[in-house]
């Protein structure tokens, strides 16, 4: 396992350029199926959406944002249109090596920010119970818990949560 970065270095975060897309469904791929022993079928989900983001994206309505550190990705989240002044929060991911830093944190407040600047009314997003940092994440910053629901995806039996802010 990687050493943990250093708390003196700082991190950047920027928009998506080329090739970070697919970096970001390898690591989805890698860290899910290593901490939570998630199947290829997660990693296949992951491609579908981040494929869906670049094919489709509204510039001025969505975007990907990635975190740097060292000139490495250490994180990343999209922020996507579902449509009647709603977004979607999706595939935040931290590093291991960055986690405990304040990343997630603030990934999270760029694209509150951002879906607040271009009107979204709401923000959504959905998770999985065993997901215990993300969904305190979430909850610190004001999303709220609105539906539980189990099913069986990535190899595992889940509890897949929808969370909501009201912006």
């Amino acid at each position: 396992m990687p050493a943990r970065l250093a708390d003196e270095s700082p991190f950047l975060i920027r928009r998506h350029a080329p090739g970070d897309i697919g970096w970001i469904i390898h690591r989805h791929g890698a860290l899910y199926a290593a901490e939570y022993g998630w199947d290829e079928s997660f990693e296949g989900l992951v491609a579908e959406i981040a494929g869906g983001f670049l094919k489709r994206r509204d510039p001025d309505k969505e975007r990907c944002w990635v975190a740097e550190r060292g000139g490495e990705i250490v994180g990343s989240v999209f922020l996507v249109d579902t449509g009647q002044g709603i977004a979607k929060l999706r595939l935040l991911y931290v590093e291991p090596r960055a986690r405990g830093l304040g990343l997630g944190r603030r990934l999270v407040e760029e694209a509150l920010n951002f879906a607040r600047e271009a009107g979204y009314r709401d923000v959504t997003l959905w998770t999985n119970d065993v997901l215990v940092a993300d969904r305190r994440l979430y909850q610190a910053a004001g999303f709220a818990l609105v539906s539980s629901e189990r099913h069986h995806s990535f190899g595992k039996d889940l509890v897949g949560e929808t969370w909501r802010k009201v912006l």
